[in-house]
């Protein structure tokens, strides 16, 4: 286990290394959702990892040294194991109120992926349920939230002031697929609004706001895309890469209130549509 700076650090760390690599950590090959669970889990539990550790971990069974011993294997010599993040929250008595708060801590953890280990008893390994959602057509999505999508133009972009997200006509796209992506990341920057997820960055990152609302944009885009089953085919604003890698070597938590506000926003497409789906059935 390491200290909490540590494990702030290591994942910055590490999501800075692939962005100046030219790989962005959230973006993946996803296939359309037939074969079971997408994105990493705990291969002892069966429990999805989400959040930050989504993205440092990308795919796959993984597993704690302790863990895998359990399953009756072991760690195979020579690996290196990766940092995560377990979050717990204790109640903290506030030196000058007296009153209990809820205080957010960060443990860091290190797991290593099932391939790395060797031994281990496969019939105990679990894996999280089948996705039920299956593939969604971005468009009946769109719908279901009571986004307003006007088509036309040459470019996609959300406006706040009139609370509308502008598309060119799918047939513009190399791929509907190009199409859907897109349509995702517009609809992340729509959950933004004050009536919705009310995201507002200008007093912790001045300049560099604008820019950050992207980067939540791309990785929400890419949790809505890993549930509805639609292939992610690259990240749709590459020029604000720089912008991230400025924010995120000088704040080790930015990355963390990114992931976690686009787990948020990403949640709450989902879980509108659902309603409205539920609602019309």
């Amino acid at each position: 286990m390491t200290t909490t700076n540590d494990i702030y650090q290591q994942v910055t760390d590490r999501i800075v290394a692939s962005l100046e690599q030219g790989t962005a950590p959230w973006l993946k090959p996803w296939a359309a959702n037939k074969c079971g669970a997408v994105g990493p889990y705990n291969a002892a539990t069966g429990r999805p990892y989400n959040g930050i550790n989504w993205l440092v971990l990308g795919e796959g069974g993984w597993l704690t040294f302790k863990q895998a011993k359990e399953l009756g294997g072991s760690v195979r010599k020579g690996e290196k194991g990766t940092a995560i993040v377990f979050w717990s929250f204790p109640k903290v008595k506030d030196a000058e109120t007296g009153e209990e708060k809820v205080v957010p801590f960060a443990k860091g953890y290190t797991v290593f992926a099932v391939d790395q280990c060797e031994g281990i008893d496969e019939a105990k390994l679990k894996a999280p349920a089948p996705v039920t959602r299956g593939n969604t057509n971005i468009n009946v999505l769109a719908a279901q939230v009571g986004a307003r999508v006007i088509h036309g133009g040459t470019s996609a972009c959300y406006s706040p002031t009139f609370d509308s997200i502008t598309m060119p006509s799918a047939d513009a796209f190399e791929s509907a697929d190009a199409y859907a992506g897109t349509l995702a990341h517009e609809l992340v920057h729509w959950t933004g609004h004050q009536s919705r997820c009310d995201r507002q960055f200008g007093k912790r990152f001045g300049d560099d706001a604008y820019a950050f609302e992207e980067l939540v944009a791309e990785i929400g885009s890419a949790f809505v895309c890993a549930q509805t089953g639609i292939p992610l085919e690259g990240l749709q604003h590459d020029r604000y890469v720089g912008s991230w890698l400025k924010v995120l070597k000088g704040d080790k938590r930015a990355i963390f209130t990114a992931s976690s506000q686009a787990k948020k926003a990403a949640e709450f497409l989902l879980a509108s549509a659902e309603e409205e789906e539920a609602l019309a059935a």
